[in-house]
């Protein structure tokens, strides 16, 4: 298992000391008996099964992590840990440092009223209600008053792009429009963390495409700390800052999309990214190196930001080197055509060509 975070400035939001959630008749016995020292071999041997095995990490402040892994690998049940929906077995978890286990129940009342929106692949919407109503309804929960709460639901409306349809029930709906009055619903009370379990795997592909353009330009604009779960892997390379990998209540490896590819550290890991085309993945400043003679550049000049696949062209065009900028303009390295082509085809730009 390799929990690797990347180094961030940003203080921690979530916090997973060694947690665990282990389902079985026996096992909250066992780990009373095991005084912090769990033995998985002798907890399955016990009939116990791990849903979650020894999960730490850290979350930061406006950090998108994704979790994905197959069914059954545990993802959904930390998520369901980290906002106590599920108790867990053993282990800490802190919300903004504060201990979330010992919270009494109107603590954690608050804390989900206030801190906590959750987005879940079941739309859930109140079929009897309109998009404006479905959204106001929580704020409406909290004792905001009608006016307020409906004056904030129009203003989520808009967020969204649901303008003119206000009025409409559920049924009036497609799944895209419903999936984006759930979001709107979850982002009303202005969450400080946002929990998303597969919100988009009951959406076909186009509209799924489209939810996600949707997603990412939200989390643009509010920066939300995010805990997104998926068993798709294109979608975990798509959205996330980092990514989770889970098997069998394992993380396997935590880690940024660009280094999961480039290096996965576990067989199992490298099962997801064996065929992922790397030029669509990594970002220049994944594969750029030092400036040796900055007198000697392209006019071109790429963001060190940019994926592969948008400036493969212009830099295998380019007679020099390409200059990398960071978000001031500054220069932070150089991309070279071989490296370029190495990604692209796997091999250099000197190599000789294989012959049938």
């Amino acid at each position: 298992m390799t929990n690797n975070p990347t180094k961030n400035d940003e203080p921690s939001v979530i916090k997973c000391d060694s947690v665990y959630k282990i389902f079985g008749d026996k096992a909250e016995k066992m780990v009373r008996e095991s005084n912090g020292a769990i033995d998985v071999e002798a907890f399955q041997n016990a009939g116990c099964i791990f849903g979650v095995n020894n999960a730490s990490f850290e979350v930061h402040k406006g950090e998108m992590l994704v979790v994905m892994g197959l069914s059954g690998s545990g993802k959904s049940t930390l998520l369901r840990c980290i906002s106590r929906l599920t108790d867990t077995t053993s282990g800490r978890i802190y919300i903004d440092g504060e201990d979330l286990l010992a919270m009494k129940s109107r603590e954690l009342i608050e804390l989900r009223r206030n801190k906590m929106g959750m987005v879940f692949q079941s739309f859930a919407l109140l079929p009897h209600k309109t998009v404006l109503e479905n959204i106001a309804f929580p704020l409406q929960v909290k004792g905001i008053s009608t006016q307020d709460s409906i004056k904030r639901a129009a203003a989520m409306v808009d967020l969204v792009s649901l303008s003119g349809r206000e009025n409409y029930f559920p049924r009036q709906l497609s799944g895209g429009q419903q999936q984006r009055v759930g979001i709107a619903r979850s982002l009303a009370v202005e969450p400080d963390i946002w929990f998303l379990d597969e919100p988009f795997s009951a959406l076909d592909p186009l509209i799924r495409k489209e939810m996600q353009d949707e997603f990412l330009r939200l989390q643009g604009m509010l920066h939300k700390t995010i805990l997104f779960v998926t068993h798709d892997f294109d979608e975990a390379l798509r959205l996330a800052d980092r990514i989770a990998i889970m098997k069998d209540g394992i993380i396997e490896q935590i880690d940024t999309p660009a280094n999961i590819v480039l290096n996965p550290s576990t067989e199992y890991v490298a099962k997801f990214t064996n065929e992922v085309p790397r030029e669509k993945v990594l970002k220049c400043e994944s594969i750029m190196e030092k400036v040796e003679n900055p007198n000697k550049l392209s006019k071109l000049e790429v963001s060190k930001d940019a994926i592969i696949e948008t400036v493969a062209e212009g830099v295998l065009n380019a007679r020099r080197p390409v200059a990398v900028l960071d978000d001031k303009g500054n220069m932070v390295g150089v991309l070279n055509k071989k490296t370029i082509i190495h990604i692209l085809f796997g091999k250099d730009e000197n190599s000789p060509a294989q012959t049938s």
